[in-house]
């Protein structure tokens, strides 16, 4: 990610010791509020995998005593449509309580979405993105992002692919929407990390529609007889393609690789149906994505440059919250060593307690 020199200083402006208040100046909706004022987090859409979003989120408003602040945190769930989240942008700006916002975009490239960001922002309301990213070119519409490195995670997903069929063979990706940021950027990792011996004959979008998930998998089983590899990119996409395969009883023939343990993949991997999940952490998500907004509220630097020691240097605005691969037990061919210094390696078991340590359900 190359930074230019208009981008780095947009984001110094609203960062930097003593303007970390907002750009907005005079149309500051702080004057015009008494009560506490909102910390929002705004998803993509109404998954599982946001439960534990909403945990950190809850945890943070407790353990950061948002309340004594004069802040509240909420979390807003999406529809699943770039409409919905326009929606919603456009009525937090007819709104005087609001202090800062973290969304998940769910169109990296849609130039209404972040023309509404800019807006709040110069209303003086803070803004990051949470879990999904602009594209490069609409940063200057918010101020950092907490959530994964995409592209290190389908990488790690494919490293997956490549070390379970070392000859390589065929696969379909699938997924909400193609031109979400995560999406494209996992999808590329995948490529990377499993190498020229794969090839992909198909990336099917679904619009967050379950019924059309189920299908495209379907779809993708009857056109592409030779199939060796499903590929889940948002969370329910794996049970997607669990109940396809397990349908058509075909998972002897098929490796099953999936983003996200929503509560459902943790029990069907269990059984099973999936050779490996690349998990990310919502959890802290929500708690850093807090933790930020409350501090650019709060003109705090000290948590600021803790998150973002390296700002202004090549993805120096990314807070990463971390991976892990899960495998089903230490019996299966993958192993720590195969994947980066910072991914940490689970089998099932051992992922479970994780979940149980964080009172979590799914990741």
């Amino acid at each position: 990610m190359i930074f230019s020199r208009r981008r780095v200083l947009s984001f110094v402006a609203c960062l930097l010791p003593g303007l970390l208040v907002g750009c907005g100046g005079a149309d500051n909706p702080e004057s015009s509020h008494s009560g506490p004022r909102r910390i929002i987090i705004l998803t993509n859409g109404d998954s599982p995998f946001w439960d534990a979003c909403r945990v950190g989120l809850q945890d943070a408003d407790k353990q950061l005593k948002l309340a004594e602040a004069g802040l509240q945190a909420v979390f807003e769930p999406n529809d699943g449509t770039t409409q919905g989240q326009l929606n919603k942008l456009r009525q937090y700006g007819s709104q005087s309580d609001i202090a800062a916002i973290g969304i998940s975009v769910l169109d990296a490239n849609n130039a209404a979405i972040a023309d509404e960001m800019r807006k709040l922002r110069k209303r003086g309301i803070h803004i990051i993105t949470i879990d999904s990213d602009l594209d490069s070119k609409h940063h200057d519409a918010r101020q950092a992002f907490v959530g994964t490195d995409n592209v290190a995670a389908g990488r790690e997903l494919g490293i997956c692919a490549r070390n379970l069929l070392p000859d390589g063979g065929e696969y379909v990706t699938f997924v909400g929407r193609t031109g979400a940021q995560n999406a494209l950027e996992r999808i590329g990792g995948f490529a990377e990390g499993a190498g020229k011996a794969f090839k992909s004959v198909d990336s099917m979008a679904d619009d967050t529609d379950r019924t059309r998930a189920r299908d495209n998998v379907r779809n993708a089983l009857r056109n592409h007889p030779e199939l060796q590899i499903l590929v889940g990119i948002w969370s329910y996409n794996a049970p997607a393609i669990v109940d396809v395969v397990k349908e058509t009883n075909r998972r002897d023939k098929l490796t099953i690789l999936v983003f996200d343990a929503e509560p459902l993949t943790v029990e069907q991997m269990g059984d099973g149906m999936v050779d490996a999940m690349l998990v990310q952490n919502p959890y802290q998500m929500g708690f850093q994505g807090v933790r930020l907004m409350k501090a650019l509220v709060e003109d705090d630097q000290a948590v600021v440059q803790e998150l973002y020691p390296n700002f202004g240097k090549p993805q120096g605005d990314i807070y990463d919250t971390g991976l892990k691969v899960v495998v089903p037990n230490d019996k299966s061919p993958l192993k720590a060593d195969m994947f980066g210094k910072k991914t940490e390696f689970l089998t099932l078991s051992a992922f479970r307690e994780w979940l149980e340590k964080y009172k979590l359900q799914g990741s």
